[in-house]
């Protein structure tokens, strides 16, 4: 059947640019530990539909969680088989050199449409962050127009913006707004912080994964909101997208209030504002198909 032969499909306006889908097994995720217990279970998409139903969200990114080929492999067997799973953001070993022979093997892959280290986990992120094959990893990534993302703490926010400054050639993207220390840091002086990064306009930055960076039991959004007003003065509505980190999300609360504390930090901004956080950024930084499954 040709394209012809098929109705174009409705716009894809809503998209949660972060979650995770996996197969339990301890040895794979040495970071769940005894306090996130709730997260030692399988994850996948038959778990993730309702939520996304129920908040009117499209389709969804999914980004890897253990390091290893197979699991950029796992998650685009997923995404094969979930039409609304519409790219995953997979890894490999940036520092191999082989890793143009690596990236072959996903060369027809549509969805793959970037790729994550979890750096927060090195020894020292912000020394890792200057290791030069890493860097020239990087470089590769760029040059085959694949979207990077940043994953630190907030203690490692002036080698990200240092790091970031390196690779202009194509998007970066930093996780959960930099992992601010919420128990340490006020809003304004994280904000002096992660203002250099914000600064560079190929750097774009997810509104997710704050939940769990408070206390994950009395967190409040009295709280949280002015980091979200902090980001949207800082990136602008074109470099910001909203992301669940669910399962991860479940440590502190429900994709329900991950959503709700999304939707009344925008609740205020233009329709066109809001659009673009709610998906429009997804589609054009990751180059998706703007289009519903």
């Amino acid at each position: 059947m040709s394209s012809h032969d098929t109705p174009p499909p409705a716009p894809l306006l809503r998209v949660d640019a972060h979650q995770h889908f996996w197969r339990y097994r301890a040895q794979d995720y040495p970071w769940i530990d005894d306090r996130q217990g709730v997260l030692r279970r399988d994850f996948l998409p038959d778990d993730l539909k309702p939520l996304l139903d129920q908040h009117g969200i499209d389709g969804c990114i999914a980004v890897q969680a253990r390091h290893g080929l197979e699991e950029t492999d796992a998650l685009l067997a997923l995404a094969a088989q979930h039409p609304w799973v519409v790219g995953v953001v997979g890894w490999v070993d940036l520092r191999a050199p082989d890793l143009e022979q690596q990236l072959a093997r996903w060369s027809d892959a549509e969805k793959l449409v970037g790729f994550r280290h979890q750096v927060q986990d090195e020894p020292s992120p912000s020394l890792f962050m200057q290791d030069p094959a890493f860097n020239r990893g990087v470089d590769l990534l760029q040059q085959r127009g694949r979207v990077y993302e940043v994953l630190i703490k907030d203690a490692d926010l002036q080698a990200a913006a240092q790091f970031c400054q390196r690779h202009d050639v194509h998007h970066l993207v930093l996780d959960h707004l930099g992992k601010p220390d919420l128990s340490q840091e006020d809003p304004v002086a994280w904000a002096d912080r992660i203002a250099p990064l914000a600064a560079l306009p190929h750097v774009s930055c997810k509104l997710s994964g704050l939940i769990t960076e408070a206390d994950w039991q009395r967190w409040r959004p009295v709280e949280l909101l002015p980091y979200f007003y902090l980001a949207l003065e800082l990136f602008g509505p074109q470099r910001l997208m909203f992301g669940s980190d669910w399962p991860v999300c479940q440590l502190a609360g429900s994709y329900r209030d991950v959503h709700q504390l999304f939707e009344s930090a925008i609740h205020e901004l233009s329709a066109d504002e809001q659009a673009a956080i709610r998906g429009g950024t997804a589609i054009r930084l990751y180059g998706l198909q703007g289009d519903c499954p």
